[in-house]
């Protein structure tokens, strides 16, 4: 199976991906897709830090409960408050409206984590 996987974004091996442009952190197509139906979404609150490679938060499915991993180290500055009505938005948009916090972080961690074509590699 072919997965998106956006050239503007920056990968954790652990299907995380962080958008520098706005600082969201969402799940990638293929955990999405591994996961199955998303039916709940436990994430931080505003004002609270996560570090980088460290779990911030829990996503449930009907196949399994896995945890989120940090692909950066920052302050949440936004949560995705939609997904706890509609955590189907995870499945149905993993790159745009199913995007799960915002943080304010520093680029320097970029260099830690896989660009798209290495991400795409991992998961081939």
């Amino acid at each position: 199976m072919n997965f998106e996987t956006p050239e503007d974004l920056h990968y954790l091996d652990s299907h995380e991906w962080v958008r520098v442009d706005d600082g969201r952190i969402g799940i990638t197509d293929f955990a999405q897709d591994e996961l199955g139906d998303v039916v709940f979404v436990d994430l931080p609150d505003e004002g609270e830090s996560v570090a980088a490679g460290e779990a911030f938060g829990v996503v449930e499915s009907i196949k399994a409960v896995s945890d989120l991993y940090a692909p950066v180290s920052g302050t949440v500055t936004a949560t995705n408050d939609a997904l706890a009505d509609e955590p189907e938005r995870l499945n149905d948009d993993p790159y745009g409206e199913g995007w799960l916090i915002e943080v304010e972080f520093d680029e320097s961690e970029l260099a830690e984590l896989l660009d798209a074509a290495a991400y795409a590699d991992q998961i081939a």
